[in-house]
């Protein structure tokens, strides 16, 4: 295969080719599931089961992982489903947020919807129970924010005589900023904290 045939191959593939993102991520949705109750708007928070495997008793959005094939909105409204009991035709969709692209290669789809009934049954296997937060809450009351160093380590088997400097090579750091939102008892913060700070700064920004 000569120069030119290759290049008509390396167009082949790439001329028309969707854009992704290098690497391997697990992909999640959540829901800023926004309730109505007596003229005011509240935002609906899980607190995760206490026998959970993974995060107990934290506090967290509706939502979960994206299967195979599943689009990022579908699977928020089915995982809302299976931990709510709210059918995806009691939810009014109005739009997507940026999604977030975490240190811990996970991309998170938050999507923001209306809740249009109280008709909820949780699922005791995933969900203690749930509260709602006023939307002014989160206008009126910056968060608590702590920066977090995350640093790379290495194995012990890492191959560092194929890296100039060795073990002595400066390997990049990154600061991860973590927020915390208290509201009476319970303590809003990791990624949650950071989408609704993100959701929470886009509102102010057209003077909500």
């Amino acid at each position: 295969m000569n120069c030119e045939s290759k290049i008509n191959v390396i167009k082949d593939v790439f001329n028309n080719r969707e854009p992704g993102i290098i690497g391997s991520y697990k992909r999640s949705s959540v829901l800023i599931l926004i309730c109505k109750e007596n003229n005011n708007l509240s935002i609906l928070f899980e607190v995760r089961s206490l026998n959970m495997k993974r995060q107990p008793g934290d506090v967290c959005l509706p939502g979960g992982k994206i299967e195979e094939g599943e689009l990022p909105l579908a699977a928020a409204l089915r995982e809302t489903y299976e931990e709510l009991g709210i059918d995806a035709t009691n939810i009014d969709i109005i739009g997507s947020m940026d999604y977030f692209v975490s240190p811990y290669n996970s991309i998170i789809y938050p999507f923001i919807g209306v809740l249009k009934s109280n008709e909820i049954k949780l699922s005791v296997d995933e969900v203690d129970h749930i509260f709602k937060v006023p939307v002014e809450f989160f206008v009126n009351n910056s968060p608590i924010s702590h920066e977090m160093i995350i640093k790379s380590e290495q194995k012990e088997d890492f191959p560092f005589n194929l890296i100039k400097d060795g073990k002595n090579y400066k390997f990049a750091t990154s600061i991860l900023k973590e927020h915390f939102y208290k509201f009476d008892e319970y303590i809003i913060w990791g990624f949650t904290a950071q989408i609704v700070k993100s959701f929470i700064d886009i509102l102010r920004q057209v003077g909500y």
